[in-house]
């Protein structure tokens, strides 16, 4: 099961904190994150954050590198067994397989970039691949839900009703379902492209990027959105 399922994701949590603490501390006039020509005021606060980060950029890289092996390895035996066996391509095991698959694209493109953005103190892949982590951080959290919903639906028609879903729990009607659904879920989550990216800040004398969620008060993009509407409307 995909573990992110909501928005903000999971790239926004240290990078995140630092830009909103600098943002909000600049507007303060309080010179703990300011331009590198502006003085700088080193305190305890700047280390402590600084000792938390190294430690957490040593420790998540390890528990996302565990997640990898073990999602790759077991989502893909999952694939082969089902698609090796003719006999068992009924309807929920191609919903196992969907989910399975969904599993796969969060692993090999979101979850080793979340990595890195973890052990670097910065944004290192510029502001399109931004958008596109994120994006699909969000399309395969939601897939992995909606395909949860149909294996529900599945079983649900099974038990209730196993003589006459025959004739609807098919394998044509499972894959349609299946298309119907990634369909919807790709175009339904493409606010979140124009809802993210790399911005540019200053923390300790060093400029830090990050990839963030872009709020409506930021002078990168003044466009009027805010983050609960744009949250209560992509889950509408």
């Amino acid at each position: 099961m995909n573990p992110t399922a909501g928005v903000p994701t999971i790239l926004e949590d240290a990078a995140l904190y630092r830009y909103e603490m600098c943002r909000n501390m600049s507007s303060a006039n309080v010179p703990l994150c300011v331009n590198s020509t502006e003085f700088i005021d080193y305190n305890n606060t700047d280390d402590e954050i600084l000792q938390v980060e190294r430690i957490v950029s040593l420790a998540v890289p390890i528990l996302f590198g565990i997640i990898v092996v073990v999602g790759l390895l077991g989502n893909l035996l999952v694939v082969i067994v089902v698609m090796a066996n003719q006999q068992m391509r009924s309807t929920t095991n191609l919903l196992i397989i969907n989910l399975a698959l969904a599993d796969l694209l969060f692993i090999v493109f979101c979850v080793p970039f979340t990595a890195v953005d973890y052990m670097l103190p910065y944004w290192p892949f510029g502001d399109v691949w931004c958008k596109m982590v994120q994006y699909l951080i969000v399309v395969t959290a939601y897939a992995s839900v909606y395909t949860l919903v149909l294996m529900s639906l599945d079983r649900f028609l099974a038990v209730v009703h196993p003589i006459a879903s025959i004739y609807v729990r098919t394998e044509r009607n499972a894959s349609s379902a299946i298309l119907v659904t990634w369909v919807l879920i790709v175009l339904l989550a493409l606010p979140v492209l124009a809802r993210h990216g790399e911005v540019t800040y200053t923390f300790s004398s060093a400029e830090h990027t990050a990839c963030i969620f872009l709020e409506s008060d930021q002078k990168t993009r003044p466009d009027g959105y805010n983050k609960p509407a744009y949250q209560v409307s992509s889950r509408v």
